[in-house]
């Protein structure tokens, strides 16, 4: 339990007992449990080290006055293990309570001995969750965008599963509809150019080198065949090879970028499978589908969407909705009782109509949930890169990857929250100076190494737990690093319930922080050997949470830099 948890037990304990000898008139708490008290790590030392507002929410059920429910509660707080030194009652009723050094040393122990497992709270207990992300069609490469998608879902499902969770992770491969079609058809237009057709280029046709590339190897391969074909089965011909070489090179890219699949899913085996059709036959028949104007429309608007939705159109054409619906519904049959779809910000308006299929389908709105990953700003040098997406140019996934590194691309993408447009700088992501963020934590991590390595120089093999030598960590920059090392169990069960793997990046971030500023102001390797041990005692666990930390973000943690 963590020292914060101690605390709200104690408080928690104490409100209990002083009802019980009569110095609070009612037992209505505001809590059920001590899980239940706020407790804050105030921005000033003089107010201590933590605070609570416990008696100023008491005050209405206690009908007594804030200082006074606070008077009770210290009265009556039991502080046996002796964690802390001094509690005060400030303004109109917050109790601060002020710790010793030795309240935090056990802290130390706790990240030697849970090792890559500090801080994993098992909040998942097992449940089965699949999260699907990046799922970008095969019609073009991955870009900068996709890259952000990447991250996020790659560290989400990273996050989750270190909380306990069951976790899968999904790629659904939009392999069927009309823009395959339109794909096939801007392939097999470079191709007839390339066979030295005269060919009318359409503005809404895929561009970009690497379609007149696929045209060239289905040349080299087929020669003129290709050409002599009915046009639908060289349009077909031409999708099928040109969205398998595409998604080989999506693969490929996801791979380099630190991320893998589980499971990769084709839209196509739904209607292959006659999947599609039975899910539109099967909510027919429950009168949650229904035709007007020759066409199939779903009652989203029975189950909270501003209106009803076409699941097949008037030429019989299913929409990728209808698909989407059959999709989410084998998920679900596949045993998972959660399920996670990360999106571009740009499909914000399609989400009332999922979860509209999901609630007719009987499962709940918490087994849903959609990350929305808001746009990248690319810029080199503080000035936005010039992209035309009209002429098909733009700066790709891998582009990024090969120029600024994986890891680099990767923690850059995680600096802010997801929700939030990011602006990525390539020439600062390459920058081996503290203003690259990523460069600022694994620095942290190669310098510890670097210590840790004169160490065993001086003879200094055996770092562990030795009293005498933790007790001598008493500056203010040792306790600071400490007290930095026990907010990771927070700042993880945080960003797991939550989803939300920019968490991990601050904390990172913070704990980088406290670091340099300890290293700048003490020797690890002193005169003194049991000073010199209790401080390589700290700073390894600070390596050990730093690589932890690094790990969710899927991010490496170098010895050397």
């Amino acid at each position: 339990m963590t020292i914060k948890n101690k605390i709200k037990m104690l408080i928690f304990q104490a409100v209990k007992k002083a009802h019980k000898n009569g110095e609070l008139p009612s037992s209505d708490f505001p809590v059920s449990d001590f899980s239940g008290i706020e407790l804050e790590e105030p921005k000033m030392s003089a107010h201590g080290d933590f605070s609570s507002n416990m008696a100023m929410v008491m005050a209405s059920t206690q009908k007594m006055a804030p200082r006074k429910i606070a008077q009770a509660v210290i009265k009556n707080l039991e502080n046996s293990e002796g964690i802390i030194d001094k509690i005060e009652i400030a303004g109109p009723g917050f109790i601060n309570f002020f710790t010793g050094p030795g309240a935090w040393y056990p802290v130390l122990k706790d990240v030697h001995e849970a090792g890559d497992k500090y801080g994993a709270p098992d909040i998942g207990a097992g449940k089965k969750i699949q999260i699907e992300f990046v799922s970008a069609n095969p019609t073009g490469p991955l870009h900068v965008g996709h890259g952000r998608g990447a991250a996020v879902g790659d560290s989400v499902a990273n996050i989750l599963s270190f909380c306990g969770y069951d976790v899968q992770r999904e790629y659904y491969i939009n392999d069927s509809g009309r823009q395959i079609n339109t794909l096939g058809k801007s392939v097999f237009l470079r191709y007839q150019e390339l066979s030295g057709k005269d060919i009318d280029f359409p503005e809404d046709h895929y561009k970009g080198d690497y379609i007149k590339e696929i045209a060239e190897t289905i040349l080299k391969q087929k020669n003129h065949e290709i050409i002599n074909l009915d046009q639908d089965q060289a349009v077909e011909y031409c999708a099928r090879f040109a969205a398998g070489k595409i998604l080989n090179s999506i693969k490929q890219d996801l791979e380099d970028f630190g991320v893998r699949f589980d499971n990769w899913f084709s839209e196509q085996t739904l209607f292959d499978s006659g999947k599609v059709a039975e899910i539109i036959n099967s909510f027919k028949n429950e009168g949650v589908i229904y035709e007007k104007d020759q066409a199939l429309w779903f009652k989203t608007s029975d189950f909270g969407d501003e209106k009803d939705r076409v699941v097949v159109r008037s030429n019989s054409q299913t929409t990728y909705f209808a698909s989407d619906i059959a999709y989410h519904r084998n998920k679900y049959e596949r045993g998972m009782e959660k399920v996670i779809d990360v999106w571009g910000a740009d499909h914000h308006g399609y989400i009332p109509r999922m979860t509209a299929s999901i609630l007719a389908s009987g499962r709940s709105k918490d087994q849903f949930a959609v990350i929305l990953v808001q746009l990248v700003n690319l810029l080199r040098g503080g000035a936005p890169v010039a992209m035309s997406s009209r002429a098909g140019e733009f700066i790709t996934l891998k582009d990024v990857v090969d120029e600024v590194g994986a890891d680099a691309a990767r923690f850059i993408f995680l600096t802010r929250h997801y929700e939030s447009k990011l602006d990525f700088d390539l020439e600062l992501a390459k920058k081996k100076t503290n203003d690259n963020p990523v460069f600022y934590v694994q620095y942290v991590h190669a310098r510890i190494s670097s210590i840790l390595a004169k160490g065993q120089e001086q003879g200094i093999t055996d770092i562990k737990w030795k009293e005498d030598a933790v007790k001598l960590l008493k500056e203010p920059e040792d306790i600071a690093l400490i007290k930095a090392l026990a907010r990771y169990p927070e700042a993880v069960e945080a960003a797991g319930r939550l989803m939300e793997p920019h968490r991990i990046t601050y904390y990172l971030m913070e704990l980088s922080s406290a670091f340099h500023a300890y290293y700048n102001k003490h020797k690890v390797l002193t005169e003194n050997p049991d000073l010199t041990l209790g401080r390589l005692y700290l700073v390894l666990a600070v390596k050990k949470v730093i690589k932890n930390g690094l790990n969710l973000l899927g991010v490496s943690a170098p010895e050397k830099m």
